[in-house]
Parts: structure tokens; sequence; C-alpha cells
């Protein structure tokens, strides 16, 4: 009788360490989603000539990961532990911009960063913001870019760059959960692909 109580009391103790060790609950994980759309600038003759070459962004070290991050306070980043990335916030940034320069009819063509085809000009730059700002007011969405664009093949270095600029945008979300950070930030992923494709048209028109 006394052995089979101690082992009914190891087994409580071993499965109480196994759920300890094993999450109860399944990882989430979350995307941006948005169709893009065509600009409604005027075709011009840089349109007809641009080829842009769109390079592999990369981003802050404490953004450099699949985890959500979020801010409740000044100085602080906080991951999620359930609820995840599908892929990394520099990678959503590449493919999206590409995706949508390409979609803006802005351009002759639009090429990614795999590809060695010919090109006038290169894309390039940095996610410096890729996160969730909580406050008593309610979530945003907080997405900031820092964006070069250059001539390429350029041998002169003053020549190289035409500029290099930061594009920063907040999105509220809807609820407060992932979910609603997902779709916000989607929301704030087109409006700078939108604002970025704008000042690069701009910019090589007055070249």
């Amino acid at each position: 009788m006394r052995f089979i109580i101690i082992l009914t009391l190891f087994s409580f103790a071993f499965c109480g360490c196994v759920s300890l060790k094993q999450p109860n609950t399944k990882f989430e994980y979350y995307t941006l989603e948005y169709d893009a759309i065509s600009s409604d600038k005027d075709d011009t003759p840089k349109r007809k000539s641009t080829i842009l070459k769109i390079k592999f962004f990369s981003a802050a070290p404490v953004y450099n990961t699949v985890k959500i991050i979020y801010s409740n306070q000044q100085f602080k980043r906080t991951p999620y532990f359930y609820h995840k990335w599908r892929v990394k916030p520099a990678e959503f940034v590449t493919y999206f911009l590409s995706r949508d320069l390409k979609e803006s009819g802005l351009f002759k063509a639009v090429i990614p960063p795999t590809s060695g085809s010919a090109h006038t000009h290169t894309v390039e730059g940095v996610v410096d913001k890729f996160l969730e700002l909580d406050s008593n007011d309610g979530w945003e969405a907080l997405l900031s870019i820092s964006v070069t664009l250059q001539v390429a093949r350029e041998p002169d270095a003053d020549k190289r760059v035409i500029f290099q600029r930061s594009f920063s945008v907040k999105e509220r979300c809807k609820e407060k959960n992932p979910l609603a950070l997902a779709q916000a930030m989607s929301l704030a992923m087109a409006e700078l692909s939108k604002e970025i494709g704008i000042a690069i048209h701009s910019a090589l028109a007055g070249e």
C-alpha cells in the first residue's frame, strides 16, 4: 500500500514537470496581407527608362527576429512568446516593397534581389522600427524604414547616391490582439510603399 502511494505521488510529480516544460498553447504565426495599388501618376519619360533593383533590406538588431515585439514603456521592448511573424520584418519589407513598386506602374521594371538582370538604379535600406506600441489610448503599429536610392554602376561616389531618407507611419489597431496588429502593420506597409514609390519617382524625374 505504501509503495502504491509513493508511486502515485511520483507519477503526479512527473506529470507536473512534463506539463511545465511543454507549452499548453500552440504558436500562432502572422503575416502582412494587402493588395498592391497602381499609382495615379501620369506616364513620364523617366518611367520608360528606369529599372529598379531592390536589394535585401536589413533590420535594427532588436527587430531582426520573427518574434513580435511590443513596447508599453520608453526604453523597453518585449517579445510575445506564442505569437510570431511568419518571417523576419526585413523579409516582409523587401518582398512587399518590390511587389508594390512593380505594380505601381511608375517604373519600366522592378526586379528582386536575386535577379541578375541589368538595372539602372538600386534601392536598399534598413527596417528601423517594426513593433506594437501599447498605451492607455490603444495599440498602434509603428513601421519606420530608411531607404537609399543609388545609380547603378556609378564609379563616382559623389554622384552615386540620389537620396537617403527615412519614412515612418503609425496605424491604430482596431483591437488589442496580435491579429489586429498584423492588420494595422499591413496598412502601414502599404502606406510606406506608396510614399517610397512616389519619392523615388519624383527624385528620378528631377535627376
